[in-house]
């Protein structure tokens, strides 16, 4: 959930900007008789996700060259976009006022429950550089930096963004639109601006892919090294020093992502999911600060972790209550992973005393 489910939502996003950048690919082969246009985009999703597994597949130096170009060229097209986008000219703010009210009563409430779970999965990955954080320099100070100063660069990219969104286009116009960047482009350019920042938009969104890929097998790697994962999970490919198993079991799971649910089902299924571990990690703060009352001091506590769990808690019910399957399904990943952790301990430790000295 944490990774395969973002690698599928990310090469969905994908398939849809490329589509609708090149319409007359979908329609010529469902002409042709070959497949039908939501086959194609899938097709298409599968095939990114397979050719970037296979690109961190043979090593993590080359890989990271083509990460490290991949999240420069997704900024600076985030810069361009903003920079020309509001010097058009051609939008307008008035856009704000009409994009009506939410419901009333709870249907409201579910429908801004979906929507902030939602809104979490562009963020997702802002915890990503404690996975490295045995290779950092001076963690205590560096890591906290990391996390702060690098989702406050993401807020203000994303706000300003999606404030684009907006100037550019009627909201009544976005309903079942996922690629609205090409459209807010179409808007206030032009068709063949439309086609063009469609495919910038596309390829941007390998840098998201790219990250998870490279990111998710280091923690299989280190679950299995604890014996909390499947041993083959931990084996390193002799030429290419990555984790090759892992990394093909997560393009697997990806892949089954991808052909089981719509971009919208994914989203819905990841979100709720990975919205119920943040919330626990904080419940957790209680207990370290009575295992660890030296190591953890946190100002102004326990207010800003109520909130938030309070906050966690209340967006997971008013999602699953507007998108009962998903989320049913989120849960039930969940629970089963419960077994499977005490299963996977067990047998460690079984391991662990065969290997003992009587």
């Amino acid at each position: 959930m944490g990774f395969s489910a973002p690698i599928a939502a990310s090469a969905l996003g994908f398939s849809e900007y490329f589509t609708r950048a090149i319409p007359g690919l979908g329609d010529w082969l469902h002409a042709s008789g070959f497949m039908r246009p939501e086959i194609t985009k899938k097709t298409l999703a599968v095939a990114v996700i397979l050719i970037f597994t296979f690109i961190h597949y043979r090593g993590i130096k080359y890989g990271a060259r083509i990460q490290n170009a991949l999240t420069i060229l997704k900024i600076l097209l985030i810069v361009i976009l903003l920079a020309g986008g509001f010097a058009s000219g051609r939008g307008d703010f008035s856009n704000f006022h009409k994009g009506g009210s939410v419901g009333s009563g709870l249907a409201g409430w579910k429908t801004v429950g979906l929507s902030l779970m939602w809104i979490m999965f562009a963020y997702s990955g802002w915890n990503a550089s404690t996975y490295l954080g045995a290779e950092i320099k001076n963690p205590k100070r560096n890591l906290p930096g990391s996390l702060i100063y690098g989702t406050l660069i993401v807020m203000v990219l994303y706000v300003g963004i999606n404030i684009l969104y907006v100037y550019g286009i009627d909201p009544s116009a976005m309903k079942g639109v996922i690629s609205v960047g090409g459209l807010a482009m179409g808007n206030l350019f032009g068709k063949p601006a439309e086609i063009l920042f469609s495919i910038l938009i596309a390829f941007a969104l390998f840098s998201s892919l790219s990250a998870f890929i490279i990111i998710g097998p280091r923690v299989y790697y280190s679950m299995a090294k604890d014996g909390l994962f499947f041993k083959a999970a931990g084996r390193i490919h002799k030429r290419f020093q990555v984790p090759s198993n892992s990394i093909l079991l997560q393009a697997l799971i990806a892949v089954i992502l991808v052909l089981s649910g719509t971009f919208e089902q994914v989203l819905t299924y990841m979100g709720f999911a990975l919205g119920i571990f943040p919330v626990l990690s904080v419940v957790g703060i209680w207990k370290l600060r009575k295992t660890h009352p030296e190591a953890l001091r946190i100002k102004g506590f326990p207010i800003p972790q109520i909130t938030y769990i309070t906050a966690g808690v209340m967006i997971l019910v008013l999602s699953f209550m507007e998108s009962p399957l998903e989320s049913s399904i989120a849960i039930l990943t969940v629970i089963v992973g419960i077994p499977a952790y005490y299963l996977f301990k067990r047998s460690s430790a079984r391991d662990k005393e065969k290997q003992s000295p009587e």
